[in-house]
């Protein structure tokens, strides 16, 4: 039997400029090809939904994503190192999931590397199916990866 790790408490907040900071120190310790300070700026000033979940008083993750019309579209999802496997991407996506909803979302779409087993495992628990692939969409140190692209109806 396998336990999962949970927080005593998870708050999760809209995210601001001054995190980001602390955002670009996760961010490239999780990704081979991270995002830039100046995505999560881009993303903030264009008014897209972008979280922060805090555990045991420290940044634990975030998130950003972009709210069309009766679509969502995840755009990054992640999780420091120190606080994987703990459920925490779960309670994350459930939380974007409500606020889509929320904005009166229907569906949510995002693409993901089949190479990043945790993620795809996650997001096919929670009930996204792949519907396309996207060729050569990921930079890798010996050149693309796929995406895959998967969605939700909420």
């Amino acid at each position: 039997m396998s336990a999962v790790l949970k927080p005593a408490e998870l708050a999760l907040r809209p995210m601001r400029a001054e995190d980001i900071d602390a955002i670009m120190v996760i961010e490239p310790q999780i990704y081979p090809h991270p995002w830039t300070r100046g995505n999560f700026v881009d993303s903030l000033q264009a008014g897209y939904s972008c979280w922060v979940a805090e555990c045991e008083g420290e940044m634990a993750g975030y998130a950003v994503m972009m709210l069309v019309l009766d679509e969502a579209h995840l755009l990054n999802i992640s999780i420091a190192k120190e606080f994987q496997g703990r459920g925490l991407g779960r309670d994350l996506l459930v939380h974007l999931m409500e606020v889509a909803r929320g904005h009166g979302g229907h569906t949510m779409f995002l693409e993901a590397r089949p190479s990043n087993v945790a993620a795809m495992r996650l997001y096919e628990s929670m009930g996204f199916n792949e519907f396309s692939v996207r060729r050569g969409y990921y930079p890798t140190a010996n050149g693309r990866e796929d995406a895959i692209l998967m969605g939700l109806a909420l």
